[in-house]
């Protein structure tokens, strides 16, 4: 029996990633899951605000774009 690849498109609404940890309250949370699967697993970034989503340049995004 051959095995199949699996994968996870996971969006978490709400959720940003940012650098910087002042005033982030992601980067202050106990999040040790996310920590290890960050770590450990493949993962990208996409932008999601302005002409990438067909929205004007510096226009912030959200769930319904």
């Amino acid at each position: 029996m051959s095995s199949k690849a699996t994968a996870l498109l996971l969006i978490l609404d709400g959720w940003g990633h940012r650098e910087e940890t002042d005033s982030n309250a992601i980067a202050a949370a106990n999040t040790p899951t996310w920590d290890q699967l960050w770590r450990e697993q493949p993962t990208t970034l996409i932008d999601t605000s302005g002409k990438s989503v067909g929205l004007p340049a510096g226009q912030m995004g959200n769930s319904e774009v």
